[in-house]
């Protein structure tokens, strides 16, 4: 149960307002020269609506009296530069890894070029044709500012049992809207019309996971054809299937994270639920509709022919059912509408980020660091040095634990905490990084794990390997402990391998990190690609569960099934603004 504390103190704006908890509700009352605040403090210890972006917070005006600390001027960086030019020793490994990269980026561009795609050629041209609805992309670019938006997962839903579905069949993400940073979930269209597949469903989830966590408005581009029949058991029927989405709606208009829907096409069966749950809906006269059951179960069920237009409209919920708030003649004046809802926030804008230092090393670099299997890992710091501003780095316990690196950098002129993987994570390093987790923690510092755990756990052969494992069992659960109670945002890149429990303490996607990517030649498995001859005894079934490890444990295998926020080249991590443009929640 959440506890109720009354803190009274002289009001003086000038002053550092102090907070003692981490708190879900704040209401002030003035009385005199004191205020007294109310704290209702949340037992999973997760932020209030404290939306960094850009380095300054993004929340409602009227969400709390706002701590000076957003106000000041931060501590100037002293780091010192980390000197990691490559090697001639480096060049062997170096050269295997290059090679390894440039194979999983064409991969990764054969497969992007794909998901462009959508649902094929015909299929676009039945959309944009004969429907006269734009594609899904061209909504996005007339919708956010400049036209950019950042696309989450992208390559979910290929590979999967029931075949490729390009992109699950809807596009999710954040982009800006008049500054602001929104979530977004957009259907496409081309795809099976729209249809909602189970991987669908939990892509869309996991977007309104990404806005609940980081307290992002939402906004819905709704074209959608209902579920899909032939896997209805894999839709309908539990908890964190199709009516979760709607469950999510609630609870977010709950938590006043605000909700815009755009009906841009056909909201049948349960996509009907999404625009007349949102705050404020749009509709485009023409080609959205809304309705439980089209035309043709009328006609089956009582013989009468009706229109779309006349059944579910825009003119008709506009005028008559009252189920749409804005009606627009065009696709474009429905954006342009939508963008004017957005204004509409009470929401202070982030400030523009002050000009930041490039590393001092080239990113193409990194090509050649990410490693190809475990055995070709290289130093750590040599990635570090590509990846924060001015390769600048203040390491924590540089002697202490060294197959764990602790310690601070700035990344686009955001403080970071950097916890990265350098070999085995033994008794010391799950000691320092427990130790270096809860620093973070209790400074409000965001924190970046790259995770390049061991391929496979070691086996007890003896009774002195026994204890040594044992404690470190201990220690890597005390890190667990601290990694899963740190109320601080993360994200996680795996660089190299996911394996076993070191990746558990290395916040993988079991420990609810605010984002998790995949650099292409990750590997994500129990353990990885030979080295499961612990599990078989005979030769044939190592075989085998060789061959299924190696399929199994691919980057892309992983992003299709949903397991991780997308795929990102080694090179474009800050392009990309991994940590640039994330709303990171600070206090």
């Amino acid at each position: 149960m959440s506890e109720v504390y009354l803190v009274k103190y002289i009001t003086n704006l000038n002053r550092h307002v102090r907070l003692p908890f981490k708190v879900s509700t704040l209401v002030h009352f003035a009385r005199g020269s004191s205020v007294t605040l109310r704290f209702c403090v949340n037992t999973c210890r997760r932020p209030l609506i404290h939306i960094l972006s850009d380095g300054v917070w993004q929340q409602p005006v009227s969400a709390c009296l706002m701590s000076t600390r957003s106000q000041r001027k931060r501590l100037p960086s002293a780091f010192p530069v980390l000197d990691e030019s490559l090697k001639p020793i480096h060049n062997s490994v170096f050269e295997a890894n290059l090679k390894n990269s440039q194979a999983c980026q064409q991969r990764y561009s054969e497969l992007m070029k794909k998901v462009k795609m959508g649902g094929g050629e015909n299929a676009v041209k039945r959309h944009t044709q004969r429907n006269k609805k734009m594609l899904v992309t061209d909504r996005l670019c007339m919708l956010f500012d400049d036209g950019y938006y950042l696309e989450l997962s992208p390559f979910a839903g290929m590979g999967l049992p029931y075949g490729d579905i390009p992109s699950a069949g809807c596009i999710t993400g954040i982009g800006q809207i008049n500054g602001l940073w929104c979530v977004f979930i957009a259907n496409d269209a081309t795809v099976s019309a729209g249809t909602a597949y189970p991987i669908t469903v939990k892509k869309q989830l996991r977007a309104q996971d990404v806005a609940i966590q980081n307290r992002l408005p939402c906004v819905y581009l709704v074209d959608s054809g209902g579920a899909f029949l032939p896997l209805q058991s894999e839709i309908f029927p539990d908890k964190n299937q199709g009516g979760r989405t709607f469950y999510n709606e609630a609870i977010m208009s709950a938590l006043k994270i605000p909700q815009v829907s755009v009906v841009c096409g056909s909201c049948t069966a349960g996509g009907a639920y999404i625009p007349t749950m949102a705050e404020e809906t749009v509709m485009v006269h023409r080609i959205g509709t809304i309705f439980l059951g089209g035309p043709p179960l009328v006609k089956a069920a009582t013989g009468e022919e009706v229109s779309p237009e006349n059944l579910g409209g825009a003119t008709l919920h506009a005028e008559v059912s009252g189920c749409v708030d804005h009606f627009a003649l065009l696709e474009k004046e429905a954006y342009e509408t939508t963008r004017n809802i957005i204004s509409t926030l009470n929401f202070e804008l982030p400030e523009e980020v002050e000009e930041v230092e490039e590393p001092l090393h080239s990113v193409e670099e990194l090509m050649g660091l990410a490693p190809c299997d475990y055995d070709h890992s290289l130093d750590v710091k040599l990635i570090l040095s590509r990846l924060t501003d001015g390769s600048k780095f203040q390491e924590f316990k540089a002697r202490y634990g060294t197959t764990l690196v602790t310690g601070f950098a700035r990344i686009y002129g955001h403080q970071v905490g950097i916890v990265a993987s350098n070999g085995e994570l033994t008794h010391n390093a799950s000691l320092k990084g427990s130790h270096f987790v809860q620093l973070c923690d209790q400074r409000d510092i965001p924190l970046i794990f790259l995770q390049n755990t061991v391929p496979a756990p070691e086996q007890t052969l003896s009774h002195s390997q026994s204890e040594l494992n044992a404690n470190r069992l201990k220690a890597q659960a005390s890190m667990m402990t601290a990694v899963a109670c740190a109320s601080v945002p993360k994200i996680t890149l795996v660089i190299g391998g996911c394996h076993g429990s070191d990746s558990y303490a290395m916040c993988g996607r079991s420990f609810d990190p605010n984002f998790l990517f995949l650099w292409p030649n990750a590997k994500v498995s129990l353990m990885a690609p030979g080295h499961s001859a612990a599990l078989a005894q005979e030769d044939d079934d190592v075989e085998k569960i060789n061959k299924r490890l190696e399929k199994e444990s691919s980057a892309f295998f992983s992003s299709g099934r949903l397991w991780d926020d997308g795929v990102i080249l080694p090179q474009d991590t800050r392009k990309v603004n991994l940590f640039d443009h994330y709303c990171l929640n600070r206090k």
